[in-house]
């Protein structure tokens, strides 16, 4: 049985999936698993679609493994595992950034990994290990076709003014623009608000994708037409260990006047700021839930409101809301934020069930709400078999 593999590499994870293709040549998933806590104790554990363990590894903390050194160990047992009947006919990669050029997916060649690897200033917590895994697999088979699916692709087609920094017209047309990501995540949530709720998908819908990395979509008929992320995945929203925006001077104080160099402000910015850097205690919202300190409360109270605020900017660009969608780690599991959230977008006439949103329901509004709220998993990794199946048969084509 042919079969599609997803991978979505990130700054400590590489998420994995397995699609088959039925009879009828569409996608079943069969596998899916996830490498975790790259560069701190790495695991790796991998499930059939019915939840059957296939693969449960672990090594001890300080393990030094890079993502290329997981994948090969991946690719390895991949040789003699239980689903070792299904003929893998290509890979497809989430790659964070496709720039100005790139507007849909590509069949990775030495020349696409030539341009992308100069985009990897704009993205470097996500870009280096995004190329480092189609490498790793080049390497490892160097038959099998890889496609590169773009997470600014969903946003290349947004309005003009969207994109514009109110810099000099060269360094726009130098590709200083913003460019706005999480485009597959968005791409799926269109695709899924359109089966669940085709009116509001035809409507204004701000998505939110809230994870370590976060932001918001204001989309318009299932198209993106606003995005709380630029020029690079640090804009936008407070996230895990990335500041989210910050006044420009905050940068030129910490360069000319606290002697920081380019790299220090960069760590500090894309590593050290967010949940982690306002509590002082940890990124990662569970822990900060579960947490009495002070500081675990200001944290969570500042991205909710940071959250809302940015919701307010976007309604600008869509003239009003009709709905509002959840997705991704905290999106989809963190009942506390999300209520956080939408308390302060109830002055647009939102009123959610607590009950349901405690629940993870699938529609979490009440009844008569002027706008409705909606929990809808993602599945980035769909998205990329989709469209890295759709590439491969137009090579064959």
């Amino acid at each position: 049985m042919k079969a599609v593999v997803s991978l979505n590499s990130g700054s400590s994870s590489i998420k994995f999936s397995l699609f088959a293709l039925d009879p009828q040549g569409q996608l079943m998933l069969s596998a899916t698993g996830k490498i975790d806590k790259i560069g701190i104790a790495p695991s790796v554990r991998a499930r059939t679609v019915d939840g059957t363990t296939l693969l449960e590894r672990e090594w001890p903390d300080g393990t030094s493994l890079s993502h290329a050194d997981l994948l090969t160990e991946l690719f390895a047992w991949a040789a003699d595992h239980p689903l070792k009947d299904r003929e893998i006919i290509a890979i497809g990669h989430r790659v964070v950034h496709g720039g100005a050029e790139f507007a849909a997916p590509r069949l990775v060649d030495a020349a696409l990994i030539g341009k992308l690897e100069d985009l990897c200033p704009l993205a470097p917590l996500h870009q280096p290990h995004n190329l480092a895994a189609i490498r790793a697999i080049a390497q490892l088979r160097p038959e099998l076709p890889q496609v590169a699916c773009f997470d600014t692709a969903f946003h290349h087609d947004k309005p003009v003014i969207a994109s514009r920094f109110a810099l000099p017209r060269a360094l726009h047309d130098q590709g200083i623009r913003r460019y706005g990501f999480h485009g597959l995540s968005y791409e799926y949530i269109a695709r899924r608000l359109a089966e669940i709720d085709p009116p509001l998908a035809a409507g204004r819908v701000i998505a939110a994708h809230l994870g370590n990395g976060a932001s918001l979509c204001a989309m318009m008929a299932g198209r993106s037409i606003d995005t709380t992320m630029g020029f690079t995945a640090l804009d936008g929203l407070m996230m895990g260990t990335r500041s989210g925006s910050l006044d420009p001077g905050v940068v030129l104080h910490l360069l000319t006047q606290m002697g920081m160099s380019a790299a220090e402000v960069e760590d500090l910015l894309y590593r050290k700021s967010g949940l982690l850097g306002v509590s002082g205690l940890s990124s990662d919202m569970r822990t900060l839930s579960a947490c009495e300190a002070p500081e675990a409360e200001e944290a969570m109270a500042l991205f909710a409101w940071r959250a809302g605020r940015e919701a307010g900017g976007l309604l600008s660009s869509l003239g009003g809301l009709d709905g509002i969608v959840f997705t991704a780690g905290i999106g989809e599991n963190d009942a506390g934020i999300r209520s956080r959230i939408c308390r302060r977008l109830e002055w647009l006439g939102l009123r959610i069930d607590e009950c349901a949103n405690i629940t993870n329901a699938t529609l979490i509004s009440l009844p008569g709400s002027a706008v409705k709220a909606y929990i809808i998993p993602t599945d980035e990794e769909r998205m990329i078999a989709l469209h890295t199946l759709s590439i491969v048969r137009e090579k064959a084509t």
